[in-house]
C-alpha cells in the first residue's frame, strides 16, 4: 500500500493492487445528513420569503396564473442547470451552453420544416448537436490543456454564427409539429416540467450515490491526486462537457417548444443566468463542491425572483441590479458556510 496522499484535506487516495480513490467527500455526503438538511433548509427558506415578500406587495402574486407560468419557464434553465452543476464540480466552466442551445434549437427546427424529419428523428438530430459540441469543447481542453473559460468562450461564437448559419439568420416557425411536447401533462404538470425533475433526480443520484460522482468530485477538489491514484481524469472531463452539452441540446427542445420557433438569436446570456442559478444554489466555482439538487432551488429562487419584481413593476435595469445583488450575496454567505466548516471544532 503507498502511502496515504492527502489533497486538501477532503480527499484521500490510496492504492492497493488496482488503483483505487476513496473520496471522503462522498462519505461524508452520506454521514453529514445535518449539513445538507441546513443547506436545503436555508433555500427553502429562502425561497419561501421571497414568495411572501411578492404575495404581499403584488396583488395577483399568490395565484395560479403566477405559479403555472414558473413552471413553464424554468424547465430548460433547470435541465441546462444540471449540466452546469457537474461543470462547475471539476472546476471548469461552460459559457457556451446559450449558444449551443441556439444552434441545436436551429437544425430542430430545420429538421422539422425544411427536411420533413419526424419529431423523434428531429430531436435526435437536435440532441446530437448538443452532443457535439459539448465532446468538442471537452476534447480541445483536454489536449491542450487550455482553461475552459477560453475554450467555451470560443465554442459561444462558434455555435452562435452556426445557428444562424443553418437558419440564414432568420425566425423557423415550427408550430404544430413541436408544440406537442409542452401541450402534454401529466397529472396537471406540464411534461416539460415533470422531464426536468426527473433529470434533477437522475442528476443527483449520479453525483451522490455512484463512483463517476465521486470520481467528479474528487477531481474537483484534487486533479493531481486524483491522478496519481491511478485514474485517467480527462476521459470524466470530457464526459461532463459531453453531458452539458446534451443537456442544452435537450433544454432547446423545451425551448423550442415554448417559443413554437427556433429563433438564432434565442439564449444569448443564458449561460449567465445558468451559472448564476448553480452559484446560488451553492456550487462552488473553484470546484469539488455541489448539488444538483440546490441548483434547482437556485433556478427556482432567480426564477420566482424575477416573477415577483415584475409584478411590482420594476424596470429592467432594477431587475438586472438586484439579481446581480442576490447572486454576489449568495457566493459571499457560500464562503462563509465553507469556511465555517472547515474550522475545526472544539470538544
Amino acid at each position: 500500500m503507498l502511502p496515504e496522499l492527502r489533497g486538501t484535506g477532503r480527499l484521500n487516495v490510496y492504492e492497493e493492487g488496482k488503483g483505487h480513490l476513496v473520496d471522503e467527500v462522498s462519505r461524508s455526503g452520506r454521514i453529514n445528513l445535518r449539513g445538507l438538511a441546513t443547506d436545503y433548509l436555508g433555500m427553502t427558506a429562502a425561497l419561501l420569503l421571497l414568495i411572501v415578500i411578492f404575495g404581499v406587495k403584488a396583488e395577483n402574486f399568490f395565484s395560479k396564473a403566477t405559479f403555472l407560468t414558473i413552471s413553464n419557464q424554468i424547465p430548460d434553465a433547470t435541465i441546462a442547470a444540471v449540466g452546469m452543476t457537474f461543470v462547475l464540480i471539476i472546476a471548469g466552466i461552460d459559457l457556451s451552453v446559450g449558444s449551443v442551445m441556439a444552434l441545436s434549437g436551429a437544425v430542430l427546427g430545420v429538421a422539422l420544416i425544411n427536411w420533413g424529419l419526424p419529431l423523434g428523428l428531429a430531436i435526435v438530430a437536435c440532441l446530437l448537436v448538443g452532443l457535439v459540441c459539448g465532446a468538442a469543447n471537452g476534447l480541445i481542453i483536454i489536449r491542450w490543456k487550455l482553461p475552459s473559460f477560453i475554450v467555451t468562450l470560443g465554442m459561444l461564437e462558434v455555435a452562435r454564427g452556426a445557428a444562424y448559419l443553418v437558419t440564414g439568420s432568420r425566425t423557423v416557425y415550427v408550430g404544430g409539429p413541436i408544440e406537442v411536447v409542452t401541450a402534454t401533462s401529466v397529472f396537471g404538470l406540464s411534461l416539460p416540467f415533470l422531464l426536468a425533475i426527473l433529470i434533477v433526480i437522475a442528476g443527483q443520484i449520479v453525483l451522490s450515490r455512484t463512483a463517476f460522482g465521486r470520481y467528479l468530485v474528487a477531481i474537483g477538489t484534487n486533479e493531481e491526486a486524483v491522478r496519481l491514484s491511478g485514474i485517467d481524469p480527462r476521459p470524466y472531463k470530457v464526459a461532463v462537457f459531453v453531458l452539458s452539452g446534451v443537456l442544452g441540446a435537450a433544454a432547446a427542445v423545451i425551448q423550442t417548444a415554448r417559443m413554437s420557433s427556433a429563433n438564432p438569436n434565442t439564449a444569448i446570456g443564458f449561460e449567465l443566468q445558468v451559472i448564476a442559478a448553480v452559484v446560488i444554489g451553492g456550487t462552488s466555482l473553484m470546484g469539488g463542491r455541489g448539488s444538483v439538487v440546490s441548483s434547482f432551488f437556485g433556478v427556482l429562487i432567480i426564477a420566482v425572483l424575477g416573477a415577483g419584481l415584475a409584478q411590482v413593476g420594476a424596470q429592467e435595469s432594477t431587475k438586472r441590479l438586484i439579481t446581480g445583488c442576490v447572486i454576489v450575496a449568495a457566493v459571499i454567505l457560500d464562503q462563509y458556510r465553507h469556511r465555517a466548516r472547515k474550522a475545526p471544532k472544539h470538544r
